[in-house]
């Protein structure tokens, strides 16, 4: 499977489908994912660390969409632009629930070896997320 394969399987079936069974499929067990908000700031290493983020996010967002816009594939690099939404239908964020829709952007750099994600950076819009559900006011 070539990299944008396996990155675009990665958004439809982990986040789209919440096959959290495609985690363990697709990410390497010493696979790192760098830029997605941790208690302690660090890198996500491994199936079983990316998953309560998993968990969490899923947890909050009902009708989740995530529509990769852009891909560039450069032998085991894949770069993708994401547009994704969803409605805050969950407490998985640690706030109640809103009910209000969301709609926010992002990228993510994935290095694919072996049919795995062995390393994602990402950089997504969260400060834009945070402010349609009102936890910051900018």
């Amino acid at each position: 499977m070539s990299p944008e394969h396996v990155v675009r399987a990665w958004f439809r079936r982990v986040w789209e489908q919440g096959e959290e069974a495609a985690i363990d499929e697709l990410l390497a067990p010493t696979a790192i994912a760098h830029g997605l908000p941790t208690p302690d700031g660090r890198a996500m290493i491994g199936p079983e660390a990316f998953k309560p983020f998993f968990r969490s996010f899923r947890s909050a967002f009902s009708d989740l969409r995530v529509a990769v816009t852009h891909a560039a594939t450069e032998g085991t690099l894949c770069a993708v632009r994401c547009e994704v939404s969803g409605v805050h239908s969950g407490d998985g964020l640690g706030i109640p629930a809103s009910g209000r829709p969301v709609a926010f952007s992002g990228m993510t750099f994935v290095r694919v070896e072996g049919g795995q994600i062995q390393e994602g950076w990402n950089s997504y819009d969260f400060l834009d997320l945070y402010r349609q559900l009102g936890i910051v006011a900018i």
